[in-house]
């Protein structure tokens, strides 16, 4: 259900937000009149406090005269924030790739390092899938008479190799051919690419050049298949944040990061490419990560989303900067990856 609320009780919930995020405590109405421009009366916050916890926005700890946003609450303060209008540019994020020359593993590293030392939360990036990277080179060797290794390095740094046994000794002659002709062929060409496939079914080829590109074709197969990787920052700063109300949902994360794949599973869901993303609470579907929140934007190159640069935390967490901070680092990021992969079709 829609939650309809007065421009005065989205201020005032905004307010309560920011003021518990800062100090970790609940918040009273003389508090937010003596620090903020809310132009009221004390007994109309109150009465508008009283409001927004009867909408399940707000909550009242034990007896403390303060309210705590709850779920719901940081959800709609969240969204308030999603809606405002983007300058033209994020904020420069400092992570000088460029001029580091790294590979993309190492520039992915470098993001979630940075993004937790600026924000204190656990940063999440995932990685390109393996096939929207380019063959950077490719070996064929003959290691024995009958049995031959493919090497494939992705310009991601990556190295696939396997090795394939023949049930008679191969021609030396073939394998060197071989080696040359994809080092022709699908050099530069993304490795789950068309033009890829192609090389390997050239109508041109005679049979027994064919026939063994079809025996070793498994090495770029595999390639393409390859695990997702996420690449994960700041674990130690995040147990510094700590509070003693919040260390169910750190146990709780800390068991989430064993299993990486639930993670990939929390970032690969659909969002607009356009827009940062926010999920909280209960949104995280994944057990475990009930009590937390996240928020990230999407990087890529020209109509094609590559992986998405995460903060990971708790409900109390400073989503205007988190989400100022992933803009960036995605700008950054998709920034770097427009020198390193080529739409080739």
């Amino acid at each position: 259900m829609q939650i309809l609320l007065s421009d005065r009780q989205r201020d005032i919930l905004g307010h309560v937000v920011e003021e518990h995020v800062a100090t970790g405590q609940p918040v009273g109405s003389r508090t937010l009149v003596e620090r903020s421009a809310l132009g009221v009366s004390p007994s109309t916050v109150r009465s508008e406090l009283a409001e927004l916890e009867r909408l399940g926005l707000l909550t009242h700890p034990h007896t403390s005269a303060g309210r705590v946003p709850t779920e719901a609450g940081y959800r709609i303060y969240v969204d308030e924030l999603l809606q405002r209008p983007e300058s033209r540019r994020p904020d420069e994020f400092p992570l000088g790739l460029p001029a580091a020359r790294a590979e993309v593993e190492e520039a992915l590293q470098a993001t979630t390092e940075m993004l937790s030392q600026v924000t204190r939360l656990l940063a999440l990036v995932s990685a390109p899938p393996l096939e929207a990277a380019t063959v950077r080179h490719v070996e064929v060797l003959l290691l024995q008479p009958d049995v031959v290794l493919v090497v494939v390095i992705a310009s991601t740094g990556s190295v696939t190799d396997l090795r394939f046994a023949f049930p008679e000794p191969v021609d030396p002659g073939l394998v060197t051919w071989a080696a040359d002709y994809l080092v022709e062929r699908v050099r530069g060409r993304r490795i789950g690419s068309r033009a890829v496939k192609l090389a390997f079914d050239e109508p041109t080829l005679r049979p027994r050049e064919r026939a063994f590109l079809h025996a070793i074709r498994g090495a770029f197969e595999q390639a393409a298949d390859e695990n997702r990787q996420l690449f994960v920052g700041g674990t130690a700063g995040l147990l510094d944040e700590m509070r003693a109300e919040e260390i169910g949902a750190y146990r709780s994360l800390m068991e989430a990061l064993e299993k990486r794949a639930a993670l990939l599973d929390v970032l690969a869901q659909r969002v607009d490419p356009r827009r940062p993303f926010a999920r909280v609470g209960e949104e995280l579907v994944q057990p475990g990560l009930h009590q937390l929140a996240l928020v990230g934007a999407t990087y890529g190159i020209a109509h094609r989303t590559l992986g998405s640069v995460s903060l990971l935390g708790p409900l109390r967490m400073d989503y205007e900067k988190a989400l100022r901070s992933v803009r960036a680092a995605a700008a950054e990021l998709s920034r770097f990856v427009e020198d390193v992969y080529a739409e080739d079709g």
